[in-house]
């Protein structure tokens, strides 16, 4: 399950497990390519593996501004709130689970 992420709840809820923050807007084509592949991904795993969380960069500008997020999608994927790797662009379903396997 994918869970919508603002300014005001990232930190609560990235504080423990692993997340993954998909930096979207809703004009963006890229993003609109990988929003199925993440609720696959979403649908594969159970949220004590990953929880996905997006997060509309119009609506909410100061978290993808810390995370220094320059385009779109970005994902970034945190470990107990702490930032462990960083993807630009759209990736595939398997792109995805490869990174997290080595991290």
């Amino acid at each position: 399950m994918e869970y919508i992420a603002t300014d005001s709840n990232f930190k609560e809820e990235t504080a423990t497990g692993t997340v993954l923050v998909d930096f979207w807007a809703t004009w963006c084509g890229p993003c609109r390519m990988q929003a199925p592949i993440l609720e696959q991904l979403s649908e594969e795993l159970d949220e004590s593996e990953l929880k996905i969380l997006k997060m509309d960069v119009d609506e909410n500008p100061l978290t993808p501004q810390s995370f220094e997020v320059m385009a779109i999608p970005t994902m970034v994927i945190l470990r107990d709130g702490e930032l462990v790797e960083r993807l630009v662009g759209v990736h595939t379903k398997d792109q995805i689970k490869e990174v997290l396997a080595n991290i």
